[in-house]
Protein backbone atom coordinates (compact mmCIF):
# COMPACT_ATOMS: atom_id res chain seq x y z
CA UNK A 1 0.00 0.00 0.00
CA UNK A 2 0.95 3.29 -1.16
CA UNK A 3 2.14 5.50 2.30
CA UNK A 4 3.00 8.85 2.76
CA UNK A 5 4.77 11.69 5.06
CA UNK A 6 2.32 12.64 7.84
CA UNK A 7 2.02 15.85 7.20
CA UNK A 8 0.90 15.14 3.53
CA UNK A 9 -1.84 12.90 5.42
CA UNK A 10 -2.63 15.63 7.87
CA UNK A 11 -3.01 18.19 5.03
CA UNK A 12 -5.58 15.92 3.34
CA UNK A 13 -7.35 15.29 6.72
CA UNK A 14 -7.83 18.84 6.90
CA UNK A 15 -9.08 19.10 3.68
CA UNK A 16 -11.47 16.81 4.12
CA UNK A 17 -12.80 17.89 7.64
CA UNK A 18 -13.16 21.61 6.49
CA UNK A 19 -14.77 21.14 3.01
CA UNK A 20 -16.82 18.52 4.37
CA UNK A 21 -15.89 15.81 1.44
CA UNK A 22 -17.70 12.74 2.08
CA UNK A 23 -15.87 9.18 2.50
CA UNK A 24 -15.85 7.98 -1.04
CA UNK A 25 -14.82 11.30 -3.03
CA UNK A 26 -11.27 11.27 -0.97
CA UNK A 27 -9.74 9.69 -4.53
CA UNK A 28 -10.56 12.77 -5.67
CA UNK A 29 -8.21 14.80 -3.76
CA UNK A 30 -5.33 11.92 -3.12
CA UNK A 31 -5.42 11.00 -6.54
CA UNK A 32 -5.05 7.41 -5.17
CA UNK A 33 -7.15 4.68 -3.88
CA UNK A 34 -4.52 3.21 -1.38
CA UNK A 35 -3.91 6.98 0.00
CA UNK A 36 -7.69 7.85 0.31
CA UNK A 37 -7.91 4.36 2.11
CA UNK A 38 -5.11 5.12 4.71
CA UNK A 39 -6.70 8.64 5.00
CA UNK A 40 -10.17 7.23 5.67
CA UNK A 41 -9.28 4.81 7.77
CA UNK A 42 -7.42 7.43 9.78
CA UNK A 43 -10.55 9.91 9.83
CA UNK A 44 -12.21 6.49 11.28
CA UNK A 45 -10.13 6.43 13.79
CA UNK A 46 -9.98 9.62 14.86
CA UNK A 47 -14.12 10.03 15.14
CA UNK A 48 -14.70 6.67 16.74
CA UNK A 49 -11.44 7.30 19.15
CA UNK A 50 -10.45 3.57 18.17
CA UNK A 51 -6.85 2.30 16.73
CA UNK A 52 -7.20 -0.07 13.72
CA UNK A 53 -3.46 -1.51 13.24
CA UNK A 54 -4.63 -5.41 12.36
CA UNK A 55 -7.16 -3.77 9.86
CA UNK A 56 -4.67 -1.85 8.20
CA UNK A 57 -2.33 -4.05 7.25
CA UNK A 58 -2.62 -5.62 4.01
CA UNK A 59 -0.91 -6.69 0.41
CA UNK A 60 -4.32 -5.28 -1.46
CA UNK A 61 -3.69 -2.78 -3.90
CA UNK A 62 -6.75 -0.86 -3.37
CA UNK A 63 -6.18 0.88 -7.11
CA UNK A 64 -7.01 -2.29 -8.56
CA UNK A 65 -9.90 -3.31 -6.29
CA UNK A 66 -11.87 -0.08 -6.26
CA UNK A 67 -14.26 -0.43 -8.72
CA UNK A 68 -13.62 -3.88 -9.19
CA UNK A 69 -14.12 -5.53 -5.80
CA UNK A 70 -14.79 -2.59 -2.85
CA UNK A 71 -16.01 0.82 -2.14
CA UNK A 72 -14.92 3.17 0.11
CA UNK A 73 -12.12 0.65 1.97
CA UNK A 74 -10.22 1.22 4.90
CA UNK A 75 -8.10 -1.81 5.13
CA UNK A 76 -8.85 -5.61 4.92
CA UNK A 77 -9.55 -8.46 7.47
CA UNK A 78 -7.66 -11.68 7.57
CA UNK A 79 -9.47 -15.42 8.20
CA UNK A 80 -7.10 -17.82 9.15
CA UNK A 81 -6.74 -20.48 6.11
CA UNK A 82 -6.53 -23.99 6.51
CA UNK A 83 -5.42 -26.87 4.55
CA UNK A 84 -7.49 -30.57 4.53
CA UNK A 85 -6.40 -33.53 2.63
CA UNK A 86 -5.27 -34.86 -0.10
CA UNK A 87 -8.55 -36.02 -1.06
CA UNK A 88 -8.92 -38.34 -4.14
CA UNK A 89 -11.35 -37.07 -6.77
CA UNK A 90 -12.46 -39.24 -9.88
CA UNK A 91 -14.59 -36.79 -12.06
CA UNK A 92 -15.18 -36.24 -15.44
CA UNK A 93 -12.93 -32.64 -14.99
CA UNK A 94 -11.29 -33.01 -11.23
CA UNK A 95 -8.73 -36.44 -11.77
CA UNK A 96 -6.24 -36.73 -9.06
CA UNK A 97 -5.48 -35.97 -5.34
CA UNK A 98 -6.48 -32.45 -4.07
CA UNK A 99 -5.63 -30.12 -1.12
CA UNK A 100 -8.32 -28.54 0.18
CA UNK A 101 -8.38 -25.27 1.15
CA UNK A 102 -10.88 -23.81 4.10
CA UNK A 103 -10.98 -20.07 5.24
CA UNK A 104 -12.70 -20.58 8.42
CA UNK A 105 -12.70 -19.49 12.18
CA UNK A 106 -14.66 -22.31 13.33
CA UNK A 107 -12.26 -24.94 15.24
CA UNK A 108 -12.67 -28.47 14.50
CA UNK A 109 -14.12 -28.09 11.10
CA UNK A 110 -10.61 -28.39 8.77
CA UNK A 111 -10.08 -30.97 11.22
CA UNK A 112 -13.26 -32.88 10.52
CA UNK A 113 -12.93 -32.44 6.86
CA UNK A 114 -9.18 -33.80 6.59
CA UNK A 115 -10.69 -37.08 8.44
CA UNK A 116 -13.38 -37.66 6.01
CA UNK A 117 -10.63 -36.94 2.91
CA UNK A 118 -8.70 -39.40 4.25
CA UNK A 119 -11.82 -41.73 4.86
CA UNK A 120 -12.63 -41.59 1.56
CA UNK A 121 -9.18 -41.71 0.04
CA UNK A 122 -8.13 -44.82 1.72
CA UNK A 123 -11.21 -46.42 0.18
CA UNK A 124 -10.76 -45.04 -3.29
CA UNK A 125 -11.96 -42.01 -4.05
CA UNK A 126 -14.83 -39.80 -4.43
CA UNK A 127 -16.61 -40.38 -7.80
CA UNK A 128 -18.23 -36.91 -9.28
CA UNK A 129 -20.92 -35.73 -12.19
CA UNK A 130 -22.17 -32.72 -13.04
CA UNK A 131 -25.59 -33.26 -14.66
CA UNK A 132 -26.62 -29.38 -15.08
CA UNK A 133 -24.50 -25.96 -16.00
CA UNK A 134 -26.57 -23.29 -16.90
CA UNK A 135 -26.95 -19.37 -15.09
CA UNK A 136 -30.50 -17.78 -14.28
CA UNK A 137 -31.49 -14.45 -14.44
CA UNK A 138 -35.46 -13.47 -14.23
CA UNK A 139 -37.09 -10.26 -14.44
CA UNK A 140 -40.62 -9.81 -14.20
CA UNK A 141 -42.40 -7.32 -17.25
CA UNK A 142 -46.13 -5.77 -17.13
CA UNK A 143 -48.45 -6.25 -19.61
CA UNK A 144 -52.01 -4.75 -19.49
CA UNK A 145 -53.69 -8.43 -18.85
CA UNK A 146 -53.33 -12.20 -18.48
CA UNK A 147 -53.84 -12.27 -22.22
CA UNK A 148 -51.10 -9.71 -23.16
CA UNK A 149 -48.69 -11.71 -20.73
CA UNK A 150 -49.73 -14.95 -22.81
CA UNK A 151 -48.97 -13.53 -25.95
CA UNK A 152 -45.83 -11.83 -24.61
CA UNK A 153 -44.86 -15.66 -24.14
CA UNK A 154 -45.70 -16.75 -26.77
CA UNK A 155 -43.54 -14.28 -29.13
CA UNK A 156 -40.46 -14.10 -26.89
CA UNK A 157 -40.58 -18.01 -27.43
CA UNK A 158 -40.95 -17.59 -31.14
CA UNK A 159 -38.08 -15.09 -30.87
CA UNK A 160 -35.89 -17.24 -28.98
CA UNK A 161 -32.66 -17.36 -31.75
CA UNK A 162 -32.92 -13.65 -32.17
CA UNK A 163 -32.44 -12.87 -28.11
CA UNK A 164 -29.61 -15.52 -28.90
CA UNK A 165 -27.62 -13.66 -31.27
CA UNK A 166 -28.09 -10.78 -28.82
CA UNK A 167 -26.15 -12.65 -26.60
CA UNK A 168 -23.35 -12.82 -28.15
CA UNK A 169 -22.97 -8.89 -28.94
CA UNK A 170 -22.48 -8.72 -25.07
CA UNK A 171 -20.15 -11.39 -23.90
CA UNK A 172 -17.89 -14.02 -25.45
CA UNK A 173 -18.26 -16.71 -23.26
CA UNK A 174 -22.03 -16.52 -22.46
CA UNK A 175 -24.70 -18.58 -24.21
CA UNK A 176 -28.65 -18.32 -23.49
CA UNK A 177 -29.60 -21.89 -23.39
CA UNK A 178 -33.44 -21.54 -22.54
CA UNK A 179 -36.09 -19.51 -21.07
CA UNK A 180 -39.01 -20.48 -18.81
CA UNK A 181 -41.96 -18.26 -18.41
CA UNK A 182 -43.40 -17.89 -15.50
CA UNK A 183 -47.58 -15.45 -14.93
CA UNK A 184 -49.10 -14.35 -11.90
CA UNK A 185 -51.90 -12.31 -13.20
CA UNK A 186 -50.48 -9.78 -15.54
CA UNK A 187 -46.99 -10.19 -14.30
CA UNK A 188 -44.33 -11.95 -16.32
CA UNK A 189 -41.44 -13.57 -14.74
CA UNK A 190 -38.93 -14.95 -18.21
CA UNK A 191 -35.98 -16.81 -15.98
CA UNK A 192 -33.41 -16.76 -18.47
CA UNK A 193 -30.41 -19.64 -18.19
CA UNK A 194 -26.93 -19.41 -19.58
CA UNK A 195 -23.88 -21.18 -20.12
CA UNK A 196 -21.24 -18.93 -18.38
CA UNK A 197 -17.61 -20.22 -19.60
CA UNK A 198 -15.24 -20.43 -16.11
CA UNK A 199 -17.27 -17.64 -14.66
CA UNK A 200 -19.94 -17.78 -12.18
CA UNK A 201 -21.55 -15.42 -14.21
CA UNK A 202 -23.89 -13.30 -12.51
CA UNK A 203 -22.42 -9.69 -14.23
CA UNK A 204 -22.57 -11.55 -17.04
CA UNK A 205 -26.19 -12.70 -16.92
CA UNK A 206 -27.42 -9.88 -15.50
CA UNK A 207 -25.61 -6.99 -18.70
CA UNK A 208 -27.04 -9.98 -21.43
CA UNK A 209 -30.51 -10.25 -19.68
CA UNK A 210 -31.02 -6.48 -19.87
CA UNK A 211 -29.63 -5.88 -23.55
CA UNK A 212 -32.69 -8.46 -24.07
CA UNK A 213 -35.48 -6.52 -22.32
CA UNK A 214 -34.07 -3.42 -24.24
CA UNK A 215 -34.93 -5.57 -27.05
CA UNK A 216 -37.89 -7.05 -25.74
CA UNK A 217 -39.64 -3.37 -25.00
CA UNK A 218 -38.42 -2.22 -28.41
CA UNK A 219 -39.92 -4.82 -30.80
CA UNK A 220 -42.57 -6.65 -28.88
CA UNK A 221 -45.63 -5.56 -30.81
CA UNK A 222 -47.92 -4.82 -27.34
CA UNK A 223 -47.66 -2.99 -24.19
CA UNK A 224 -45.33 -3.97 -22.06
CA UNK A 225 -42.59 -2.54 -18.94
CA UNK A 226 -39.95 -4.07 -17.27
CA UNK A 227 -40.34 -3.84 -13.36
CA UNK A 228 -36.94 -5.15 -12.56
CA UNK A 229 -34.43 -7.02 -13.89
CA UNK A 230 -34.16 -9.52 -11.10
CA UNK A 231 -38.01 -10.33 -9.94
CA UNK A 232 -36.69 -13.16 -7.32
CA UNK A 233 -37.67 -16.20 -9.79
CA UNK A 234 -33.66 -16.77 -10.32
CA UNK A 235 -33.07 -17.17 -7.48
CA UNK A 236 -30.08 -15.28 -6.06
CA UNK A 237 -28.84 -15.56 -2.54
CA UNK A 238 -32.37 -16.90 -1.21
CA UNK A 239 -32.73 -20.50 -0.48
CA UNK A 240 -35.60 -21.70 -3.12
CA UNK A 241 -37.45 -24.15 -4.00
CA UNK A 242 -36.93 -23.64 -7.78
CA UNK A 243 -33.39 -23.73 -7.12
CA UNK A 244 -33.93 -27.31 -6.02
CA UNK A 245 -35.84 -28.63 -8.82
CA UNK A 246 -34.47 -26.69 -12.26
CA UNK A 247 -30.70 -25.86 -10.50
CA UNK A 248 -28.92 -22.76 -11.00
CA UNK A 249 -25.26 -22.82 -11.56
CA UNK A 250 -24.39 -26.73 -11.34
CA UNK A 251 -26.01 -29.45 -10.51
CA UNK A 252 -22.94 -31.69 -8.86
CA UNK A 253 -23.22 -35.64 -7.47
CA UNK A 254 -20.39 -36.89 -5.36
CA UNK A 255 -20.52 -40.61 -4.17
CA UNK A 256 -18.17 -43.02 -2.17
CA UNK A 257 -18.09 -46.35 -0.79
CA UNK A 258 -16.45 -46.39 2.16
CA UNK A 259 -14.83 -49.48 3.83
CA UNK A 260 -16.29 -51.41 7.19
CA UNK A 261 -12.43 -51.10 8.22
CA UNK A 262 -12.12 -47.51 7.26
CA UNK A 263 -15.37 -46.67 8.90
CA UNK A 264 -14.52 -48.10 11.61
CA UNK A 265 -10.64 -47.23 12.52
CA UNK A 266 -10.83 -43.92 10.94
CA UNK A 267 -14.38 -42.79 11.67
CA UNK A 268 -14.66 -44.77 14.88
CA UNK A 269 -18.07 -45.83 14.08
CA UNK A 270 -19.80 -47.86 11.85
CA UNK A 271 -21.45 -48.13 8.17
CA UNK A 272 -24.84 -49.33 10.32
CA UNK A 273 -24.53 -46.08 12.71
CA UNK A 274 -23.86 -43.42 9.92
CA UNK A 275 -26.53 -44.82 8.05
CA UNK A 276 -29.17 -44.70 11.32
CA UNK A 277 -27.92 -40.86 12.10
CA UNK A 278 -28.05 -39.52 8.35
CA UNK A 279 -31.80 -41.11 7.89
CA UNK A 280 -33.24 -39.66 11.07
CA UNK A 281 -31.15 -36.64 11.78
CA UNK A 282 -31.26 -35.26 7.75
CA UNK A 283 -34.19 -37.02 6.19
CA UNK A 284 -36.36 -37.37 9.44
CA UNK A 285 -35.17 -34.37 11.43
CA UNK A 286 -35.53 -32.10 8.30
CA UNK A 287 -38.64 -33.42 6.87
CA UNK A 288 -39.86 -32.88 10.66
CA UNK A 289 -38.43 -29.39 10.97
CA UNK A 290 -40.21 -28.11 7.69
CA UNK A 291 -36.98 -27.63 5.48
CA UNK A 292 -35.99 -27.11 2.35
CA UNK A 293 -32.37 -29.18 2.72
CA UNK A 294 -31.58 -32.23 3.76
CA UNK A 295 -27.54 -32.38 5.15
CA UNK A 296 -25.73 -31.65 8.03
CA UNK A 297 -23.22 -28.96 7.21
CA UNK A 298 -22.83 -28.38 3.46
CA UNK A 299 -22.65 -24.74 4.51
CA UNK A 300 -19.58 -25.24 6.77
CA UNK A 301 -17.31 -26.66 3.89
CA UNK A 302 -19.06 -24.53 1.33
CA UNK A 303 -18.61 -21.52 3.13
CA UNK A 304 -14.96 -22.01 3.87
CA UNK A 305 -13.78 -23.24 0.23
CA UNK A 306 -16.01 -19.61 -1.24
CA UNK A 307 -14.02 -17.48 1.59
CA UNK A 308 -10.77 -19.09 0.61
CA UNK A 309 -11.11 -19.02 -3.45
CA UNK A 310 -13.36 -15.37 -3.67
CA UNK A 311 -16.35 -16.76 -4.71
CA UNK A 312 -19.73 -14.98 -3.66
CA UNK A 313 -19.88 -15.99 -0.10
CA UNK A 314 -23.88 -14.54 0.08
CA UNK A 315 -24.22 -17.25 -2.39
CA UNK A 316 -23.55 -19.81 0.25
CA UNK A 317 -27.41 -19.94 0.73
CA UNK A 318 -28.35 -21.85 -2.10
CA UNK A 319 -25.28 -23.19 -2.98
CA UNK A 320 -25.07 -25.23 -0.14
CA UNK A 321 -28.80 -26.59 -0.38
CA UNK A 322 -29.07 -30.62 -0.98
CA UNK A 323 -29.79 -33.86 -0.03
CA UNK A 324 -27.18 -35.99 2.06
CA UNK A 325 -28.00 -40.02 0.84
CA UNK A 326 -26.59 -43.55 2.34
CA UNK A 327 -27.18 -47.21 2.02
CA UNK A 328 -25.27 -49.98 4.04
CA UNK A 329 -23.92 -52.32 0.88
CA UNK A 330 -22.86 -55.33 2.12
CA UNK A 331 -20.10 -54.33 4.49
CA UNK A 332 -19.72 -51.12 3.64
CA UNK A 333 -20.91 -47.01 3.27
CA UNK A 334 -22.09 -45.86 0.03
CA UNK A 335 -23.01 -42.62 0.69
CA UNK A 336 -23.33 -39.32 -2.01
CA UNK A 337 -24.33 -35.55 -1.58
CA UNK A 338 -26.27 -33.61 -4.12
CA UNK A 339 -25.49 -29.72 -4.65
CA UNK A 340 -28.74 -29.06 -7.16
CA UNK A 341 -27.38 -25.20 -7.17
CA UNK A 342 -23.53 -24.88 -6.70
CA UNK A 343 -22.41 -21.46 -8.33
CA UNK A 344 -18.53 -20.87 -8.24
CA UNK A 345 -16.19 -19.67 -11.08
CA UNK A 346 -12.59 -19.57 -11.08
CA UNK A 347 -12.23 -15.77 -12.77
CA UNK A 348 -14.25 -12.27 -11.96
CA UNK A 349 -15.33 -11.15 -8.54
CA UNK A 350 -13.33 -11.84 -5.72
CA UNK A 351 -10.69 -14.72 -7.26
CA UNK A 352 -9.27 -11.82 -8.80
CA UNK A 353 -7.54 -10.82 -5.42
CA UNK A 354 -3.87 -12.05 -4.57
CA UNK A 355 -4.34 -14.80 -1.71
CA UNK A 356 -7.98 -16.11 -3.40
CA UNK A 357 -6.05 -16.55 -6.54
CA UNK A 358 -3.35 -18.70 -4.50
CA UNK A 359 -5.98 -21.21 -2.83
CA UNK A 360 -7.40 -21.50 -6.69
CA UNK A 361 -4.31 -22.68 -7.47
CA UNK A 362 -3.58 -25.15 -4.84
CA UNK A 363 -6.55 -26.69 -6.63
CA UNK A 364 -4.94 -25.85 -10.11
CA UNK A 365 -8.37 -23.88 -11.31
CA UNK A 366 -6.86 -20.43 -11.15
CA UNK A 367 -8.03 -18.28 -14.17
CA UNK A 368 -9.82 -19.37 -17.35
CA UNK A 369 -9.49 -22.84 -18.73
CA UNK A 370 -8.90 -24.03 -22.30
CA UNK A 371 -11.59 -24.73 -23.19
CA UNK A 372 -13.44 -22.05 -21.27
CA UNK A 373 -15.94 -23.68 -18.66
CA UNK A 374 -13.17 -26.42 -17.76
CA UNK A 375 -12.03 -24.79 -14.84
CA UNK A 376 -15.18 -23.98 -13.45
CA UNK A 377 -16.25 -27.70 -13.87
CA UNK A 378 -12.92 -29.25 -12.26
CA UNK A 379 -13.60 -26.75 -9.20
CA UNK A 380 -17.27 -27.92 -8.55
CA UNK A 381 -16.52 -31.17 -8.52
CA UNK A 382 -13.64 -30.32 -6.15
CA UNK A 383 -16.15 -28.95 -3.99
CA UNK A 384 -18.79 -31.47 -4.17
CA UNK A 385 -16.37 -33.97 -2.71
CA UNK A 386 -15.37 -31.65 0.04
CA UNK A 387 -18.49 -31.43 0.91
CA UNK A 388 -19.06 -34.97 1.23
CA UNK A 389 -15.93 -35.42 2.86
CA UNK A 390 -16.83 -32.93 5.46
CA UNK A 391 -20.55 -34.46 5.56
CA UNK A 392 -19.07 -38.34 6.33
CA UNK A 393 -16.63 -37.25 8.78
CA UNK A 394 -19.62 -35.23 10.67
CA UNK A 395 -22.51 -37.96 10.96
CA UNK A 396 -19.69 -40.49 11.74
CA UNK A 397 -18.71 -37.56 14.82
CA UNK A 398 -22.61 -37.19 15.71
CA UNK A 399 -22.77 -41.65 15.58
CA UNK A 400 -19.59 -42.29 17.70
CA UNK A 401 -20.85 -39.68 20.21
CA UNK A 402 -17.83 -37.40 19.24
CA UNK A 403 -19.14 -34.07 18.45
CA UNK A 404 -18.55 -32.24 21.63
CA UNK A 405 -15.48 -33.34 22.33
CA UNK A 406 -14.21 -32.68 19.27
CA UNK A 407 -15.58 -28.71 19.54
CA UNK A 408 -14.20 -28.91 23.24
CA UNK A 409 -10.55 -29.79 21.94
CA UNK A 410 -10.39 -28.17 18.94
CA UNK A 411 -12.83 -25.17 19.13
CA UNK A 412 -12.27 -23.88 22.74
CA UNK A 413 -8.87 -23.65 22.90
CA UNK A 414 -8.35 -27.24 24.72
CA UNK A 415 -10.35 -26.38 27.81
CA UNK A 416 -11.75 -29.23 29.50
CA UNK A 417 -15.18 -29.69 30.87
CA UNK A 418 -15.39 -31.03 34.27
CA UNK A 419 -17.96 -33.54 35.51
CA UNK A 420 -20.76 -31.87 37.32
CA UNK A 421 -21.20 -33.38 41.25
Amino acid sequence: MVEAKVNNLEEIIKIVEEKKIPLHKISEITGSENLATVVRRLIVERRLGVKLPAIASTILDFDELVGKNIENPIGAVQIPLGIAGPLLVKGDYAQGEFYIPLATTEGALVASVNRGCKAVTESGGVKVKIIYDGMTRAPCLWTPSVYDAVNLVKWVLSNIETLRRLVKEVTRHGELIGVDPYLVGNIVWLRFTFTTGDAMGMNMVTIATDRLLKYIEEHYPGEVKTLALSGNMCVDKKPAVINLLKGRGKTVIAEAVVKRSICLEVLKASPEEIDLVNRVKNLLGSARAGSISFNAHFANIIAAIFIATGQDVAQVVESSLGYTWTEVRGEDLYISVTLPSLEVGTVGGGTRLPTQREALRILGVEGGGNPPGVNAKKFAEIVAAAVLAGELSLLAALAAGHLAKAHIRLGRGGLSVKPSR
